[in-house]
């Protein structure tokens, strides 16, 4: 997890709930770039922080912060993106490669769900892409996996559209899930597991 935060190359602070948790506030803070989806922006502004980029359509973002950061602010007005999307697409265009994300889950439940699933999407633009919660972190996987991890760590698994399914390291079997809930609430035994697997599929990890 460690080798990931040292090569980041940018942090996107989606417009969910604030971090509080002391590792995604370390990624947010000693981030070389930091683009605020939105009205994010005004909960990053309010800590004493200046973004590098504000995406968004500009609905959920103040009228102060409109005016004072009109310089930054990138209107993407597509209606068939999200704004972490926008941020996602806009990053790419400056060359990124590996982004965390934070900020992207609580508040309103139907854009947790929709943030986290977009994360395989992202890893098909080839991107090395995390995202940060107060809890854990998401992890977007394509075939094999072998992840350094710590005995006692909850692992969940949720299938995108993966097959083949097999691990060692982790306490409960696992096979090729069809619904989103059977990959849950495992556990790492050792200091790293190994997953086997052909397709597409999200990890999430505990710190």
């Amino acid at each position: 997890m460690s080798d990931f935060i040292d090569n980041i190359d940018a942090v996107i602070l989606a417009n969910g709930e604030y971090p509080s948790h002391e590792i995604p506030l370390q990624i947010l803070y000693n981030a070389n770039y930091v683009v605020c989806c939105d009205g994010g922006a005004d909960a990053y502004i309010a800590q004493g922080c200046t973004p590098d980029a504000i995406i968004g359509d500009g609905d959920s973002l103040s009228a102060e912060n409109r005016e004072r950061y009109s310089s930054i602010i990138y209107y993407v007005p597509d209606q068939d993106t999200n704004d972490q999307t926008k941020a996602v697409n806009f990053l790419i265009s400056k060359g990124c490669k590996t982004i965390a994300i934070v900020g992207a889950t609580g508040k309103r439940e139907d854009h947790t769900i929709g943030n986290i699933s977009l994360l395989s999407e992202y890893k098909q633009k080839g991107l090395n892409i995390r995202c940060y919660t107060d809890y854990g972190v998401f992890i977007p996987c394509n075939g094999n996996l072998e992840m350094l991890s710590r005995e006692g760590v909850q692992v969940s698994i949720f299938n995108v559209n993966a097959s083949g399914f097999s691990s060692v390291g982790l306490k409960y079997p696992i096979y090729d899930f069809t619904s989103l809930w059977q990959g849950t609430l495992n556990c790492c035994e050792t200091d790293h597991f190994t997953i086997k697997a052909k397709g597409e599929y999200l990890i999430f990890m505990t710190y």
